[in-house]
């Protein structure tokens, strides 16, 4: 809880103000929509690639009604597309399962958040960071020091451990579709979580970097596993504007 009538109070009233703002206006809650990507779970009898064109399609709409910024811009010619559609964009997960339902969530991550995300690799000298638990909470409160103000705090913090460079990621990235108050099924994760959630908002970087007593919203651990000879932590900084979504599609009638 923030001291009344402080900087960080005002602040926080001012993020609120601005999601009470966005949804009544049905405008974007930040000017930087993010980049969108989807993490999708289909039955064997439906095609990916129609999916695939379904998403498209909808990121071109959302576009040309103003709910996105035109943000794929090709990295060596400066271009940008205009509609949000371009080589990796949108970022498209795919996996098969057995059930009878479609299932898509989305993430809006925008760039700064994205910036002040963070790897490790485990064990560091640097950080005399081991490869353990407290290895991890090491790396966890150094990227969310690092990160200072520029990932635009109160952020919520996804985490991978293990996996590859590419897995590890992805793996801290699913972790942003957890509800901040669950609790992790791994006992050992889930009291790192909470650890690491008193710590980091202990550090009084407080919204926007501007000080204060919060920081951090939550802390989400997944774990991969790993080849013995790498021990990643990978770190994904959320912004406060946390935009997801998740869609079922019950196909039992068609």
């Amino acid at each position: 809880m923030e001291v009344p009538e402080s900087i960080a109070s005002s602040v926080l009233d001012s993020i609120i103000n601005n999601v009470e703002a966005a949804h009544k206006q049905q405008q974007p809650l930040c000017q930087d929509t993010g980049l969108p990507a989807f993490y999708i779970s289909y039955p064997p009898k439906v095609s990916p690639s129609r999916i695939k064109q379904c998403i498209e399609d909808a990121i071109v709409l959302a576009t040309e009604e103003g709910y996105l910024r035109p943000n794929a811009v090709d990295p060596l010619s400066g271009k940008n597309s205009g509609n949000n559609l371009g080589e990796g964009i949108p970022v498209l997960n795919f996996d098969e399962w057995d059930k009878n339902t479609i299932l898509v969530k989305c993430l809006l991550k925008g760039g700064g958040s994205e910036n002040v995300s963070a790897q490790y690799s485990l064990s560091s000298m640097e950080l005399s960071a081991g490869r353990d638990l407290q290895g991890i909470e090491t790396c966890v409160v150094d990227a969310v020091m690092k990160a200072q103000g520029k990932g635009c705090a109160p952020g919520i913090i996804g985490v991978g451990v293990g996996g590859d460079r590419i897995s590890g990621y992805e793996t801290a990235k699913k972790q942003l579709f957890r509800n901040l108050n669950d609790k992790n099924e791994n006992s050992e994760l889930n009291e790192l979580e909470q650890t690491l959630l008193g710590k980091l908002n202990k550090l009084e970087i407080g919204p926007m970097g501007l000080g204060g007593k919060t920081t951090v919203l939550g802390v989400k651990i997944g774990k991969a596993h790993r080849i013995p000879a790498s021990y990643f932590v990978s770190i994904a900084y959320m912004c406060w504007a946390c935009r997801r979504k998740e869609l079922l599609f019950d196909l039992s009638d068609k």
